[in-house]
C-alpha cells in the first residue's frame, strides 16, 4: 500500500462509518413516516364509508351491512391488523385499490408520478440558476443599489403564499391577457410538446417565486460569511486580486452548504407541488393527493403521502451522501 492509499484509507473508513448511521437513522425516520402514513388518514373526520353512497342513502344501511362494506375493503378490521397488512403492502408494492375510483393505487401514482417529477424537476433547476446566481450578486454587490434591490425582493418572494401567487397569475395571464393557458396539461389537439410546455410556465412560476428567496438568501449569507473570514481575509491583504479571490477561495466553500440547501428544496418543491397542482388543476401527484384527501380515499391518500415522503427523505439521504464527497474535510472526519 503506498503512502497516498494509507492516508486515504481511514477517510474512507470513516466515510462508510458515516453512511452506515445515516442510513440507519433513515430507516428509522421512514418507519415512523410510514405510521404517521397509516395513522393521520384515519384522524380525520368524517370516513370512506360516504364514497358508497349518500348521506340518506348510507343512514338507511343496516350495521350488518356498514360492516360487510368495511370488511370487503379492508378498513373494517382491527387497527393492527390494518397496519400490518400496510406495511405488507408497501414492502410488496401491493398499496390497494383506490376507494373513489376502482384502479390501483400504484397505477393511479404511476400514472401522476411523471407530471410531479417533470413540475418539480424543472421547477428545481430554474430555481437553482437564479437563486444561486442572484445569491452570488447579492452578496458581492451588498453595499450597491443593485445588491440591495435583490435582497428586498428575495424577502418579499419567501414571504408570498403559493396559493395567492398561483390565483394571481391564472387573473393576471390567462383571464386579463390571456397568454397562458391556465390548467390542465393538454389543449384542444391532446398532449403535445408544446402545449405541455406553455401549461408548464404559470405552475413553474409560482414554485420557482415561492422557492427563490430562501436559496438566494441562504447563497448570500453563505458567501458573506466566507468574504468575511480570517482566511480570505488574510488573502485580500497580501494582495490577491478580489474577483481571484473570489473564484479560487470563497466562491466553492460558499456553495458547499448551498448544495445541502438545494437537496433538501428538491423535497420541500415536491410537498409544496400539492398547493401548485392543485390551483392549477394539474394531473400530477400534488393533485392526486388533494383529490383523495377530499374524498376520504385511504389507500389513495397513504400511497400519496408515502411517495411524498419518500422523495423528501431521498433528496436529505442524497444531500447527507454527497456532501463528504464534495468537502474533502467531512470525508476525512466521516463526519459534516
Amino acid at each position: 500500500m503506498t503512502a497516498i492509499q494509507a492516508a486515504a484509507a481511514p477517510g474512507r473508513r470513516g466515510y462508510s462509518r458515516y453512511i452506515a448511521g445515516r442510513f440507519a437513522e433513515y430507516l428509522v425516520v421512514l418507519l415512523v413516516a410510514l405510521t404517521l402514513n397509516f395513522a393521520l388518514p384515519r384522524a380525520l373526520p368524517g370516513g370512506p364509508l360516504k364514497l358508497f353512497g349518500s348521506p340518506e342513502a348510507l343512514a338507511r344501511l343496516t350495521a350488518d351491512e356498514r360492516a360487510q362494506i368495511a370488511t370487503e375493503y379492508g378498513f373494517g378490521r382491527p387497527l393492527p391488523q390494518q397496519f400490518l397488512d400496510y406495511l405488507a403492502g408497501v414492502f410488496t408494492l401491493d398499496l390497494g385499490t383506490s376507494l373513489s375510483d376502482g384502479r390501483p393505487v400504484t397505477q393511479a401514482l404511476a400514472e401522476a408520478l411523471p407530471w410531479t417529477l417533470l413540475l418539480v424537476g424543472t421547477s428545481t433547476v430554474v430555481t437553482a440558476v437564479l437563486g444561486v446566481t442572484l445569491g452570488v450578486v447579492g452578496a458581492l454587490r451588498r453595499r450597491r443599489g443593485k445588491g440591495s434591490g435583490l435582497l428586498g425582493a428575495a424577502v418579499v418572494a419567501d414571504s408570498i403564499p403559493q396559493f395567492w401567487l398561483g390565483m394571481l397569475l391564472i387573473v393576471l395571464f390567462g383571464v386579463k391577457l390571456q397568454l397562458l393557458p391556465t390548467f390542465g396539461v393538454s389543449g384542444t389537439d391532446g398532449v403535445t410538446v408544446g402545449g405541455v410546455l406553455q401549461h408548464l410556465v404559470l405552475p413553474v412560476t409560482t414554485l420557482t417565486v415561492t422557492g427563490l428567496g430562501y436559496l438566494f438568501l441562504y447563497t448570500r449569507s453563505s458567501l458573506l460569511t466566507v468574504l468575511t473570514s480570517e482566511p480570505v481575509q488574510h488573502a485580500h491583504a497580501r494582495g490577491v486580486p478580489y474577483g481571484r479571490l473570489v473564484r479560487r477561495h470563497a466562491l466553492r466553500p460558499a456553495l458547499l452548504p448551498v448544495h445541502t440547501i438545494l437537496m433538501l428544496e428538491i423535497g420541500f418543491l415536491a410537498a409544496g407541488a400539492i398547493v401548485v397542482e392543485t390551483v392549477f388543476a394539474y394531473p400530477g401527484l400534488g393533485r392526486l393527493t388533494f383529490d383523495a384527501i377530499t374524498a376520504r380515499d385511504y389507500p389513495l391518500m397513504q400511497g400519496a403521502f408515502l411517495v411524498l415522503t419518500v422523495m423528501v427523505v431521498m433528496m436529505n439521504a442524497l444531500a447527507d451522501a454527497t456532501y463528504p464527497l464534495l468537502d474533502p474535510r467531512a470525508r476525512a472526519g466521516g463526519a459534516r
